[in-house]
């Protein structure tokens, strides 16, 4: 029997069909972003490290996964039997049909938002905690943008997936697509037409959201993304509006309380700090002052606690005894959590650049260094707070690529961007983790001119290191740690002396290569 073509395409004409079609973009919409944003909510409940959160996180995802969609958008139009009070809101088709789907989706979505989070580097977090960011702040403005640019593919996906199962609401005769072609076709008998079209109506709200979405991942898509580097003549411009390039502001600059002064309390003083990984002890009793505007290198070989021991500094890692000092006033403590506002304040005070850069890879150069300021409101005029990024920027040779993003700069470059980033909080102590170990031998050289110069400005700083030549000619005092203690403390000339009798002192001058 021959297909009564008249017919089919007299159904793109008729005003049902296209009512129709609303219904199931509503529909479909409102489920896809509900269930985006309180899956999004899941799926943190479901990594969170509160076990209870965490497994009833678990058991919603698994519950609503595992019940099919037909008998739960029954099962929820029929509750009014069970729940009178109900019948006002899931009376409704529309209404009965839209709480199942986004109990559905809200356990699907869970997982595809777990999924992203989950590939958020590590490095990202910390980034923002040596930023004293918040959990929330964090999550918000450098961990939730990331996942979300990961997670969508998959979610645009989902949303195809979404606007097809809206045909299964047509149990409790809701008036989309699917339920309006059966109507007709019970009172025609043109069944292959009618399904036929209703096909064509699916493919076409498929193909319109398919194309919209997929400009939407395009527009997101970084790489896609080709700043151009300031020409001399555009950076010199930027410079005269900035006032110079000696005109740092005061956010560039040391502040005084960081500067040495007679009389005044150590920057920094660790006191018996210990650190263990479950039963392997990595820091065992170490106590060190820092002077204010005081250089220091920790060297020493693998696995002898110096990453963890400038880690336990800023918080990134917290501490089973001891106490740290900042400026003569206590900020770390064994018995205190590490989310205390007292911790926080302290973190604001430390700057920290790491091994890996940790760069947020969805902002550009310019917005990674400017998102501290923004996030805790240093200063409140926005122009100003560009006009100190853009300046902190120049000041470590990159004002040319501030437009760019991280995946666009050599390693050199990242690390450079890094410290901007962390001196853009007037840090009175800055932190250096293996800075150069990531970098090409040719790379090396323009981070350490960086370091350098911050010291020659009075910089207090702590450099774990593995350049042994730098680290003699730029430090005040030289720490060699070995087994979780610190075996020697001294000043670069007197490691340098060869006829040092000291046997620690021998054991430190053959780890670094000045004799055999």
């Amino acid at each position: 029997m021959a297909l009564d073509w008249s017919y089919f395409w007299s159904l793109f004409s008729m005003g049902i069909f296209w009512r129709a079609c609303i219904t199931v973009v509503e529909l479909g919409s409102l489920s896809w972003v509900l269930g985006m944003v309180l899956g999004f909510g899941l799926a943190c409940a479901r990594i969170s490290t509160v076990r209870w959160i965490s497994a009833l996180a678990g058991t919603y995802i698994w519950l609503f996964r595992s019940v099919p969609l037909l008998v739960l958008v029954v099962f929820v139009f029929n509750l009014p039997q069970i729940f009178p009070m109900s019948r006002g809101v899931i009376g409704e088709p529309f209404f009965a049909g839209l709480v199942a789907m986004v109990l559905t989706e809200t356990a699907y979505m869970a997982e595809i938002h777990r999924g992203g989070l989950l590939s958020v580097a590590r490095g990202q977090r910390e980034a923002g905690r040596a930023l004293a960011f918040g959990r929330f702040g964090a999550m918000r403005l450098i961990v939730a943008p990331q996942a979300f640019r990961i997670a969508l593919p998959t979610l645009v996906n989902e949303y195809i997936t979404i606007i097809k199962v809206t045909s299964l609401v047509s149990v409790i005769s809701l008036p989309e697509l699917l339920m309006t072609g059966l109507r007709l076709y019970s009172q025609n008998f043109l069944v292959m037409e009618t399904l036929l079209g209703v096909a064509v109506y699916y493919v076409m709200l498929v193909t319109i959201f398919s194309t919209l979405l997929g400009w939407l991942e395009k527009r997101l898509d970084l790489q896609r993304r080709h700043p151009a580097t300031l020409d001399e003549v555009a950076c010199a411009q930027l410079r005269g509006r900035l006032g110079g390039p000696a005109a740092i502001p005061a956010i560039a600059a040391i502040p005084a309380q960081a500067i040495a002064a007679p009389g005044q309390p150590a920057a920094l003083e660790l006191r018996n700090i210990h650190k263990a990984y479950g039963p392997h002890q990595v820091l065992k009793g170490v106590s060190l002052q820092v002077a204010a505007g005081e250089v220091i290198s920790i060297i020493g070989p693998s696995g002898s606690g110096k990453t963890s021991l400038i880690r336990t500094i800023n918080a990134l890692e917290k501490i089973d005894q001891g106490e740290i000092i900042l400026f003569g006033e206590s900020y770390i403590h064994a018995r205190e959590p590490l989310d205390s506002s007292r911790v926080r304040n302290g973190i604001r005070r430390i700057g920290m650049a790491f091994q890996s850069f940790n760069l947020f890879p969805h902002l550009s150069v310019l917005d990674n260094v400017l998102l501290a300021p923004l996030y805790h409101g240093q200063p409140v005029d926005p122009a100003l707070r560009q006009a100190q990024a853009q300046q902190l920027l120049d000041k470590v040779g990159l004002l040319a690529h501030l437009h760019k993003y991280p995946h666009q700069l050599s390693g050199g470059q990242q690390q450079r961007v890094a410290i901007a980033r962390a001196l853009a909080m007037s840090p009175e102590v800055m932190l250096f983790d293996e800075p150069t170990s990531a970098l090409d031998p040719e790379l090396v050289g323009e981070v350490l001119k960086v370091i350098q110069d911050l010291a020659q400005e009075g910089m207090t700083m702590v450099i774990v290191t593995h350049e042994m030549d730098f680290a003699l000619s730029i430090s005040d005092r030289v720490l060699f740690m070995e087994n979780g203690l610190i075996q020697l403390d001294a000043a670069p000339q007197q490691i340098q002396q060869a006829d040092a009798p000291d046997g620690t002192a021998q054991r430190v001058r053959r780890f670094m290569g000045l004799e055999s």
